[in-house]
């Protein structure tokens, strides 16, 4: 009996914990919508990669209209953005405005891969890292 007892619990414990796992979901504009913050980024400087910690990190506010707000650019604040296909596009729409971020089209793309409270982006356009980058953004409250 208290064998049975054990493995149903070990059971239940291990089940709890798969559901807990932070697996990526499949972005989508309305899964943006609200405040996040730049905590930590990915980097090499020309060996193995790793995290580092990001103090006073970028902000970028998304809105339900699709329009975002972030703090990157002093010189432009806002825009349009869209997803399409786990790529994150924003487009900066202040008179003037360019960015050597920007691809042709006048977007800053990047590969987007969205969990539960947080998302990770690695650039597409404009300085690419060398041997990679990625950046990890956490959901405000």
């Amino acid at each position: 009996m208290k064998i049975k007892f054990y493995l149903i619990i070990t059971l239940l414990f291990f089940v709890a914990c798969n559901e807990t796992m932070d697996e990526p979901i499949p972005a989508s504009a309305s899964l943006m919508v609200g405040k996040w913050k730049l905590t930590e980024a990915f980097v090499s400087t020309g060996g193995p990669q790793y995290w580092i910690d990001v103090e006073n990190g970028q902000e970028l506010e998304f809105f339900a209209n699709e329009t975002f707000y972030s703090d990157r650019f002093t010189e432009c604040m806002d825009g349009i953005f869209s997803i399409e296909a786990n790529k994150l596009l924003l487009e900066y729409t202040c008179d003037g405005f360019n960015s050597e971020a920007e691809n042709n089209d006048g977007f800053i793309t990047y590969n987007l891969e969205f969990f539960s409270n947080y998302f990770m982006l690695t650039p597409t356009s404009g300085f690419l890292c060398t041997e990679g980058c990625s950046y990890k953004y956490i959901k405000q409250e």
